[in-house]
């Protein structure tokens, strides 16, 4: 799910879809407008799932598709490799996600967690 955003109305750390992946603003800069042309802004973005850098130039009055980012809370229940089986503490869905890097070792059966879901992919944030 998405909806749509002007450029200037974006703010670091807002979300953003850039070429189908979302991604989080780390750095918004805009320049000046010229004789014939109206302000450009650059945004730095990284892939939330990717991690991937990437850098668009667009005019401020642009309008960018904005992902609906679902924060949510889950129950490790097993480890099976590299993967991981949370249970959402809400709806009691369970369900399979890659263990990411920066927290392998740090997840045991029964943690808590929190995961967010973009454009129907799960990822966890924290431990």
């Amino acid at each position: 799910m998405k909806t749509v955003s002007e450029i200037r109305k974006l703010k670091v750390n807002n979300y953003v879809i850039v070429e189908d992946e979302p991604c989080k603003i780390v750095d918004i800069s805009t320049s000046k407008p010229g004789k014939h042309g109206e302000s450009k802004a650059r945004m730095e973005v990284i892939g939330i799932f990717d991690g991937k850098k990437r850098s668009i130039v667009n005019p401020v009055t642009h309008k960018i598709s904005v992902p609906i980012i679902d924060k949510r809370t889950a129950q490790v229940v097993s480890i099976e490799g590299d993967e991981v089986q949370l249970m959402d503490l809400e709806t009691y869905e369970t369900f399979n996600v890659p263990i990411p890097e920066e927290f392998e070792g740090q997840i045991e059966p029964g943690a808590e967690v929190h995961y967010l879901i973009a454009m129907e992919r799960k990822k966890i944030t924290r431990v």
